[in-house]
């Protein structure tokens, strides 16, 4: 069976709170076999019988609406999708060896080349952005809260939903799977 991650918007954030043994046990509802929490942020591991990521990700969605009584969006990849992530590189070494902040955007679909316009002029004194398919990287050159950038200004100014999490815990669930497909150190 393939094994998928899916990264979760609005899961123990603003006000948010889910404990992550009602999530397992959602997954689990949902046929899901193998399922297991990463980090209490949304990000769950499981495998389907499905192969199609969009079905999956709608009925994780309306799932999860009826149990929490509010949206959430899921983006998921599957195990090598999320290693062939944390094997990117962005920006150039020496930009991203000086900053302190690596953030990896989640998107349903790569942005239109209108969009991709849009997301590269937030582009600051501190914070670049580049794009690879469905995946936004944000790079800040100082700490994140000093930024202007957030997931409310892009899915303002781009009119999309995202889910952001750190290239650490991005590199940390690629290490979960086989020693093959590990990212390099």
């Amino acid at each position: 069976m393939p094994r998928y991650v899916s990264f979760l918007r609005a899961i123990n954030v603003g006000g948010h709170v889910v404990k992550m043994h009602e999530l397992t046990s959602c997954f689990h509802e949902l046929g899901f076999a193998n399922v297991e929490t990463f980090i209490a942020s949304g990000n769950v591991i499981f495998e389907a019988k499905s192969a199609n990521a969009s079905s999956l990700e709608r009925h994780i969605e309306e799932r999860l609406h009826t149990l929490l009584g509010y949206k959430v969006a899921a983006f998921i990849r599957t195990d090598a999708e999320v290693t062939a992530i944390a094997r990117q590189r962005p920006f150039a070494d020496s930009d991203l060896n000086s900053a302190p902040t690596l953030v990896v955007g989640f998107l349903k679909e790569p942005l239109p080349e209108t969009s991709r316009k849009l997301l590269l002029g937030l582009t600051s004194g501190i914070d670049l952005f580049n794009t690879h398919g469905r995946e936004i990287f944000w790079l800040c050159q100082k700490m994140q809260h000093e930024s202007k950038f957030s997931n409310a200004v892009f899915e303002k100014k781009l009119s999309v939903q995202a889910t952001f999490r750190g290239f650490p815990t991005i590199v940390k669930l690629a290490r979960k799977f086989p020693v093959s497909m590990h990212p390099p150190e």
